[in-house]
């Protein structure tokens, strides 16, 4: 009896040691209005609290509903299957919602680099010309009609659309459904900058209007595209002798875009074809009907397992998309981002989440609506903990100091791989939620989440940061 009042003692004062070493921590001043919840895993109760039921913008950490639903709800071994068919006198390049028609590396590592970005395009086109293919009398069709074309939340902005960040959400999706632009400067100030593209795919015209000024000047690029157009005007300033500058660019219309990679591929591989690229949409919400016509080209996707893990580990908006809409048309039928939201509150439900803690409007947490509570971000860590996917889901984390989102965040701490967790970032919001090997209580559940600051985010995130490594201890 004594040695179990003496270690209920040790544990009373280890979690006032920690309340207070927090609560030294958590005013955060100019670093604006912070929610804050940590749970120990192996009792369930709460070690620190701080404004834990506010709502608060999650950023990114929405990511992690969405990884939570797709997990449970597709498995982690669910496949996506994209398809090329003869419809008539058409080729037509089927999407199927796979995210991982890219040069990325699958599994996720961390110093991997990136294969050729149309490289899945290619080996579909091998697969054409394999099948006998030597002419096409119709054209080429991007279909991306299993997920009806809505490729934007409500809430994202004008601004959002024309990064690789918001990258428009389509079922036939290629590089990130994005492009790389890069700027290098002239010989000497006064020349014109030279641009190229990384895939070099001719979709946009580009006006380029960036000069080359003297050596040590301040590099300045603007760039800008009117919705529905297909003109991008590029400006500004790039130092003569500056390395190359590289901007990223949204593609409008990824399934048009994934027809003119597949045209070109085949065109390189001496295929004649009558006709163009198209792309084809499916604008209502009516139940889907696949073309039929005989399959000559298949790509299967990686594991979702392992496409969660990217889209965690580097904070991928498009991936968390798809998998919202996909859970959608897995378990609704609708593959829309509303039904993969209600299959989203029905889970939240099942966890007995109160429904005025949360609002989400999309699955990556670009949306400037989307409200959550820490304690509501903490319930979700404990269940997925105890979870039969528990080391799945753990996996999916960015590690500190380590890899991801994480990987030059805590870099100068020993202890710093005990984080496992998930970062978000918007102009008024930055979060980091996830899991702590404390030394003295085992693993923790947290989340902090600030909305509103004034100082400057690395600042904020350097403060998160300190109280993340307190949980270590």
């Amino acid at each position: 009896m004594r040695l179990l009042a003496a270690c209920l003692a040790i544990s009373t004062i280890q979690a006032a040691d920690l309340e207070h070493r927090l609560d030294q921590l958590a005013e955060p001043g100019g670093r604006g209005f912070a929610g804050i919840h940590v749970v120990d895993l192996a009792t369930g109760k709460t070690v620190y609290r701080r404004n834990e039921d506010r709502l608060l913008l999650p950023a990114s950490n929405a990511k992690l509903f969405t990884s939570a639903l797709a997990l449970l709800r597709l498995g982690p071994d669910h496949r996506f299957t994209t398809q090329v068919i003869r419809e008539g006198a058409d080729l037509v390049l089927l999407g199927g919602g796979d995210p991982s028609l890219s040069g990325r590396v699958f599994p996720y590592q961390k110093d991997a680099a990136s294969g050729p970005a149309l490289k899945p395009i290619s080996d579909l086109a091998d697969q054409i010309v394999a099948a006998g293919v030597q002419r096409i009398d119709g054209d080429i069709v991007g279909d991306d009609r299993l997920y009806p074309w809505a490729p934007y939340a409500p809430s994202w902005t004008e601004d959002d659309m024309l990064r690789d960040f918001g990258a428009p959400v389509s079922a036939l999706s290629v590089n990130d459904n994005a492009l790389a632009i890069f700027v290098r400067p002239g010989e000497k100030a006064g020349d014109a900058a030279t641009i190229s593209l990384d895939p070099a795919l001719e979709y946009y015209a580009i006006d380029n209007r960036i000069v080359t000024v003297g050596r040590g000047s301040e590099t300045k690029i603007r760039m800008s595209r009117q919705p529905g157009s297909r003109q991008v005007l590029i400006w500004g300033s790039i130092p003569a002798g500056h390395a190359a500058v590289v901007e990223s660019l949204a593609i409008d219309d990824p399934a048009l875009y994934a027809a003119m990679a597949l045209y070109d591929a085949l065109t390189r591989r001496g295929v004649a074809i009558a006709g163009r690229a198209v792309a084809r949409h499916r604008l209502t919400t009516d139940d889907y009907i696949a073309p039929e016509g005989p399959v000559i080209a298949t790509r299967t996707s990686p594991p979702l397992e392992y496409l969660l893990q990217t889209m965690d580990k580097v904070s991928q908006n498009l991936f968390a998309e798809l998998m919202l809409r996909e859970v959608g048309r897995e378990m609704r039928h609708q593959a829309t981002r509303e039904a993969g939201l209600e299959e989203l509150a029905t889970f939240l439900s099942e966890l007995g989440a109160p429904k005025d803690e949360s609002r989400l409007e999309d699955g990556s947490g670009l949306s400037r609506n989307a409200m959550i509570t820490a304690r509501l971000m903490t319930r979700l860590l404990v269940f997925m903990h105890g979870s039969k996917y528990r080391d799945d889901w753990v996996s999916l984390l960015p590690v500190g100091g380590e890899d991801g989102t994480l990987a030059h965040r805590l870099c100068c701490v020993v202890d710093a791989k005990g984080i496992r967790a998930k970062t978000g970032s918007l102009a008024r919001a930055i979060a980091l939620s996830g899991y702590a090997d404390s030394r003295s209580r085992g693993r923790l559940a947290f989340s902090i989440i600030v909305n509103d600051f004034s100082a400057p985010p690395a600042e904020v995130r350097a403060w998160i940061d300190k109280i993340a490594l307190a949980l270590l201890e």
